[in-house]
């Protein structure tokens, strides 16, 4: 299936609907698709329709509180808050993008040119950047800021990350 999903992604890529010289979008090796999103599984994940095709997708650089912990609930409401049922732009690195081992493409989520989910997720206090996966120091700041102003999760005396919580 992932390889039917590769293969329509790198048909209907990028270059037929956006053209190169989009300020927001830098890297040349990219994944750029405009869709609609039409779940929110949780804080750091949604499914998106790119024409008739659902794909899940998972919010690069962030990692936001499961469902049981503390603040999974909150955090699932304001990404849907944010992207429920609007047309959105992921993008992914790679020329047919960036995938975990579930099978999710993992893509920053645009709803403008200068809005990033993602990055309203950490300034929300609502996800944690994901370190292990992210050296993005524009997304660390984010978090510390987040951090010092005791936003969100931030506001619990010892909030537990989500990969401690899985273990």
């Amino acid at each position: 299936m992932k390889k039917i999903i590769q293969l329509f992604l790198f048909l209907f890529s990028a270059n037929t609907f956006f053209p190169a010289s989009q300020p927001f979008f830098q890297k040349t090796e990219q994944l750029i698709l405009k869709v609609k999103v039409i779940g929110i599984k949780d804080g750091d994940t949604v499914e998106v329709l790119y024409y008739q095709l659902p794909i899940v997708v998972r919010l690069e650089h962030i990692d936001a509180p499961e469902k049981k912990q503390a603040f999974g609930f909150v955090s699932k409401q304001k990404l849907a808050e944010l992207a429920f049922g609007k047309t959105v732009t992921l993008v992914s690195t790679g020329k047919k993008g960036n995938y975990d081992a579930r099978g999710r493409i993992i893509a920053e989520i645009y709803l403008n040119e200068k809005t990033c989910l993602n990055k309203e997720m950490l300034k929300a206090g609502l996800a944690w950047h994901y370190k292990k996966y992210s050296l993005n120091l524009e997304y660390a700041k984010l978090e510390l800021l987040a951090r010092r102003n005791k936003v969100g999760l931030w506001s619990e005396k010892s909030p537990v990350a989500p990969w401690e919580y899985r273990k």
